[in-house]
């Protein structure tokens, strides 16, 4: 986990997958609740947020949606 993940209290779409995860472990229902099961696959190692999504689809709204989801989820927790 990168210094940056750790200090930061928000995730951008070019957060790493796997980072944001292992630092705010209450986003995998987030991640879940959107069908991205990114947070079971090996590509969250190197997946940004907005590459993983756009693999599944999404549009760059849905990604900017789901950012704002995933840190109200990480606000709310702290």
């Amino acid at each position: 986990m990168t210094k940056e993940t750790k200090n930061k209290r928000s995730v951008t779409k070019a957060s790493n997958i796997a980072e944001v995860v292992m630092a705010h472990p209450e986003v995998v229902e987030v991640f879940m609740d959107w069908g991205l099961h990114c947070v079971g696959c090996a590509a969250q190692a190197y997946d940004t947020i907005e590459n993983g999504s756009k693999v599944h689809g999404f549009t760059d709204a849905d990604i900017d949606e789901l950012v704002a989801r995933l840190n109200e989820v990480i606000k709310h927790k702290e």
